[in-house]
């Protein structure tokens, strides 16, 4: 049966059919070989419902909708002239400028894809002017937008907290040290690069500029404050946050700094409501497929076939970042998630493992996958916004995906690089 479903996926997704349709197909083909026919496809039915149904799942569209106002409007530009006031002028300052603006943005947005836009967009020329190459651009900006993955607020962590029933506001928390371990890994790299080429540097702010600049962006990084701050302060939920941070984003765009006009909220809201739609299809049919492979004990035997079942802790993680890392090369991320959460489940309860230790892991070979090719989204995404060709945009890829898997050893090493913040957050 677990041959006949992926020989279906592979087979639909090699055909060009979007990753909803063969998810859909793999599952209600697995039900029908289950139950002989479509006799009980109300309890499919019942399960892909109840996918949806978590309380939680309403941040997903409200992130969104905020990174959509956010991205049209000036939040992205105020958040990087304020990084390069303060840093710009350093050897490696401009590229060490960009991954703290995605860092940033990521912070605020929980959007890998806004983030290659929002900061992309603006900072990629100034790097072509400022001599770096264009491989090495691009595959920064691709690598650093994917920290958005670990940053707070993460849409991969809510996915992964639904499906999981782990704790997203220890997840949103223990993501923070990962992604600051990664920015300080990158900013080092670019210092090299910068050196080995002799990058010019940028002119020097004045401190009046710098003041400047960081009374501009004062509006927009309340963002991360009102999500981190409120979250452990106990004023409200993560699902309250990103209602808050719509809010936010509304008064900030259209109000205070009046970049948007009204009539752009109905654009701006049918963007969030098809890619929003497109979510929500995943996780219901998602957890309509966890359901029939659960049931049918495909997870067990799989585990068994390759060992995973007798391996420590270390071999478990190890085979969910290998697993997960390969499979985001290929799908959607969300769509991977959804998917192998269910399937590693047996084995996390066995070894006792923390399921946020596992939820970051997951999180960050989802952010690595996205930008790796063959098929990582990131990759696509830049490929649409910045017009260059498939090679180009992969070529600088590797030093980054490289950083990226140093990272997840690290992290399977030293646990509490992810759970410190999490333990002196939720300490009793």
């Amino acid at each position: 049966m677990a041959t006949i479903l992926m020989i279906i996926m592979i087979g639909l997704l090699l055909l060009g059919f979007p990753m909803m349709i063969p998810l859909t197909t793999a599952a209600v083909v697995g039900f029908v070989m289950m139950f002989d026919g479509f006799g009980q496809m109300g309890t499919f039915i019942q399960q892909m419902m109840g996918g949806i149904r978590p309380a939680s799942l309403i941040a997903v569209p409200m992130f969104i909708l905020a990174a959509d106002i956010m991205t049209r409007g000036q939040s992205a530009d105020r958040l990087i002239n304020m990084v390069m006031a303060f840093i710009g002028h350093i050897k490696g300052g401009l590229a060490i400028s960009t991954a703290t603006s995605c860092t940033l943005f990521g912070a605020v947005s929980g959007s890998t894809q806004a983030t290659v836009v929002a900061v992309g967009s603006p900072l990629r020329p100034k790097m072509l002017k400022a001599g770096y190459s264009d491989s090495f651009t691009l595959a920064l900006i691709i690598n650093a937008s994917d920290i958005a993955f670990l940053i707070p607020p993460s849409i991969g962590m809510i996915i992964y907290g639904v499906i999981s029933q782990t704790s997203i506001a220890e997840l949103f928390i223990a993501g923070v040290g990962p992604g600051l371990l990664i920015l300080f890994m990158f900013s080092l790299y670019c210092l090299f690069y910068a050196y080995k080429n002799n990058v010019p540097t940028e002119p020097k702010a004045t401190w009046s500029q710098r003041a400047t600049s960081v009374r501009d962006a004062i509006w927009p990084l309340f963002f991360p404050v009102i999500i981190v701050g409120g979250i452990y302060g106990g004023i409200f939920s993560p699902t309250e946050a990103a209602a808050v941070c719509v809010l936010y984003a509304f008064l900030l765009e259209f109000i205070i700094f009046r970049s948007l006009k009204l009539g752009e909220i109905y654009k701006i809201a049918k963007s969030t409501g098809l890619i929003t739609a497109v979510v929500f299809i995943l996780v219901a049919v998602g957890n309509g497929f966890s359901w029939i492979i659960s049931f049918a004990q495909i997870p067990q035997a799989i585990l068994e076939s390759v060992g995973v079942n007798e391996a420590g802790p270390t071999g478990v993680l190890i085979a969910i970042c290998v697993s997960f890392f390969i499979a985001c090369m290929f799908v959607d991320p969300i769509v991977v998630i959804l998917v192998l959460t269910p399937i590693f489940a047996p084995a996390i309860q066995a070894t006792g493992l923390d399921p946020v230790l596992v939820g970051v892991l997951i999180t960050l070979q989802v952010a690595i996958g996205s930008a790796t090719p063959p098929f990582g989204c990131d990759i696509f995404t830049a490929i649409a916004i910045f017009k260059r060709p498939y090679l180009e945009v992969i070529r600088g890829t590797p030093p980054f995906i490289l950083m990226l898997i140093t990272a997840a050893g690290l992290i399977i090493a030293f646990p509490d690089i992810a759970l410190f913040l999490r333990d002196l957050a939720f300490a009793d």
